[in-house]
């Protein structure tokens, strides 16, 4: 996940930081946050809906309890979700429950390491 907002962020500034404003409002708003920002998919994953021009973004989440949201997966959205985008959500999200101290991200896009997969969006305090 980490690396697909810093590809984004080097290749369209302007989406990454739409990105990052829609990931903003889903830690403050959690549970709350309904459409059009975001949406339930299936499978306990929703969906941050971002839109820039002709353009959709999406970035799959889940929750963690009841203040945690977990952002799994990030894409260019065409007609749906392709469903191996959902499968490689739902493996991250495996991964995540078994051990989320390993598989959590706070800080800034620009200092994550090549390779961490999850970002990890804390609720409110």
């Amino acid at each position: 996940m980490v690396d697909w907002l810093r590809t984004l962020d080097e290749n369209n500034p302007k989406a990454y930081d739409k990105c990052r404003a829609a990931v903003a409002r889903l830690a403050l708003l959690g549970h709350e946050l309904r459409r059009p920002e975001a949406d339930y998919l299936r499978d306990d994953f929703y969906e941050l809906r971002v839109r820039l021009g002709s353009v959709n973004y999406r970035l799959l989440y889940f929750f963690h309890g009841r203040t945690v949201s977990v952002v799994a997966h990030g894409l260019t959205k065409e007609s749906t979700v392709p469903a191996t985008d959902i499968k490689q959500a739902v493996a991250r999200k495996a991964a995540f429950t078994a051990n989320p101290t390993a598989h959590t991200f706070r800080g800034e896009i620009t200092d994550a390491q090549p390779g961490e997969a999850g970002t990890n969006v804390e609720g409110r305090p």
